[in-house]
């Protein structure tokens, strides 16, 4: 997501910044650095997201590795931004447009600082699964991404129906409004966050038990913060409206331009087109492929292997640095005609964002098996918890509750043995989450009765004094919907799920069943909801989780 929030507003960055300051480019050398890094790299650190997990170590470390790497490019675009404002700080007094391009550049930067630090694996065990991580993304979405935004509408506006702004003050104001709200909802991010982590993680007594058994005791420690955040959305929010009304303003009464403007355009010559070769089969392609394939050798394989990758690479990185001098202009030409040929400039830049995605991805599908796993693997859903788990999506659950056990002390003290990959081999999408504002559920099955789980969705107060979860009434009253189970069997059969032929009939007589034995159970327990309802098929869900299967020990190795 973060590589989609990024390089459109970079185009933004790149084309407005240097119109609305009246200045070029610092460096197009910087800026051709920066694109290629970007492309090339962000998607290989993809795995940072999910460190301390059952994601296979060498997915993690690649994550981690790439993730740092990011500090450069990233840096050399900010100052690249930064820098092309020289000459031109003393226009941010009176220029709106360039107070927003500045701060929003420097959001960039604190983003791409920020990213990278949250990718190392100790500082990701404290942030992960906290409002840190919110803080984070929110930082580079509002700052970066929106105050890019608003700076671009305050530039095009004027030029779009030739009359001035109708208010450079309220401009002005929504500039430091916004500043103020972005930086009280982030610090609220960030103390929410570290206090959260520091909690989850504390353990006494060794180690050997948690100081914090009580997870509804984070939630109480973070409401203030909450409150900051409801507060600095507010302001960012109103700054909005502020824009609104001034666009409202200025357009209001005037009519769009509609002109017409003569651009000389030169036929290309022949000798700037690019064939397969040209494309392809030159110094700087080559060079970077070997790069690639030494350098992934050196981290994926064992032993000669490696050694055999790291010599590779060094020897490439001497090879492009000597060829770099000795045929630089050679190169520059190239790239040149390059630009001037859409889609082999195409190609080469869509090769180097799926790069780092087949080379993660690949090797998990061809390898992680179910029959490969570490020692068990995770049984299948029935029916009617299949339909249960898209209650549990439709409502929101999964974006406060997590379903994976860290390989970190707290976590298994907090909720039981941690998860293995096998466990979550037959969820798409998987659960892992990004954020606890809840316990984890990776092992709730069978914890509680059919009955607490009932009573935990009408109000859930009455079981977890101090929840912030709202209640879910409705799904007592709502019949579930089983017409559409035989397309979804069939889909998560065509995904590599186990199921058996099944009948539609087959099917729907299996959610009769066992919804018939979760409705007895409550009524045994005081409680009577009709078999049909959705909340059967969502306890249902519930119970499951956890259930799994044992891996044969021939199999698993």
């Amino acid at each position: 997501m973060a590589f989609f929030l990024t390089t459109p507003i970079l185009g933004i960055m790149y084309y407005f910044l240097p119109k609305a300051a009246e200045r070029p480019v610092y460096s197009y050398r910087l800026s051709v650095i920066h694109f290629w890094s970007l492309v090339f790299i962000y998607i290989w650190a993809g795995p940072h997201h999910l460190l301390n997990t059952s994601l296979p170590d060498w997915l993690q470390t690649l994550g981690m590795t790439f993730s740092l790497m990011l500090w450069a490019p990233s840096w050399g675009g900010m100052l690249n931004g930064l820098l092309t404002l020289r000459g031109a700080w003393h226009k941010l007094r009176t220029e709106p447009v360039l107070k927003f391009f500045a701060a929003a550049v420097t959001f960039y930067g604190m983003a791409t600082f920020e990213g990278p630090l949250l990718s190392i694996k100790s500082v990701n065990g404290l942030a992960h699964y906290t409002d840190w991580i919110i803080g984070h993304v929110h930082a580079g979405a509002l700052g970066w991404n929106g105050f890019m935004a608003a700076g671009m509408i305050y530039w095009l506006l004027p030029k779009l129906w030739n009359r001035p702004l109708y208010s450079q003050s309220l401009a002005n104001l929504h500039f430091w409004t916004g500043l103020v709200g972005i930086l009280l909802y982030v610090a609220a991010m960030w103390v929410s966050g570290i206090t959260q982590g520091l909690m989850l993680n504390a353990t006494a007594e060794d180690g050997t038990v948690l100081a914090y058994p009580n997870f509804l005791d984070t939630l109480n420690a973070i409401r203030p913060m909450m409150l900051m955040r409801v507060i600095g959305g507010g302001l960012y929010l109103a700054g909005w409206l502020v824009l609104a009304y001034n666009l409202w303003r200025t357009i209001r009464g005037a009519q769009a331009v509609n002109g017409t403007i003569e651009v000389h355009a030169e036929n290309p010559a022949t000798t700037t087109r690019l064939g397969f070769g040209g494309t392809f089969l030159n110094a700087p392609v080559l060079l970077s492929v070997f790069l690639t394939g030494f350098a992934t050798l050196w981290m994926l394989g064992d032993n000669l292997v490696s050694v055999a990758g790291l010599v590779g690479a060094l020897m490439t990185v001497i090879a492009g640095y000597a060829l770099l001098y000795s045929r630089g202009k050679v190169w520059q030409g190239w790239y040149e005609r390059l630009l001037l040929n859409a889609l082999p400039f195409t190609v080469l830049t869509f090769v180097a964002v799926a790069a780092g995605g087949l080379i993660q991805i690949v090797p998990t599908v061809m390898v992680q098996k179910a029959a490969n796993m570490e020692d068990r693997v995770q049984v299948p859903y029935t029916p009617l918890e299949l339909a249960g788990r898209d209650i549990y999506i439709r409502e929101g659950c999964y974006t406060c509750h997590s379903q994976m056990i860290r390989t970190m002390v707290p976590d298994v003290l907090r909720y039981g043995d941690y998860s293995r990959l096998g466990e979550s081999i037959y969820d798409y999408p998987f659960q892992w989450g990004s954020r606890r504002a809840g316990p984890d559920l990776a092992r709730v099955g069978g914890k509680y009765p059919d009955v607490w789980h009932l009573r935990h969705m009408e109000d859930p107060r009455s079981i977890s004094v101090g929840s912030n979860m709202p209640s879910y009434a409705w799904l007592s009253r709502d019949n579930l919907n089983v017409s559409t189970l035989p397309a979804k069997i069939n889909v998560q059969r065509m995904l590599g799920v186990p199921y058996g032929p099944l009948t539609p009939q087959q099917i729907f007589d299996q959610v009769n069943e066992q919804a018939k034995g979760i409705a007895n159970n409550l009524r045994d327990a005081g409680a009577y909801v009709a078999p049909e309802k959705e909340i059967i098929a969502l306890i249902a869900y519930l119970q499951k989780l956890g259930q799994s299967e044992p891996v044969a020990p021939a199999a698993a190795n």
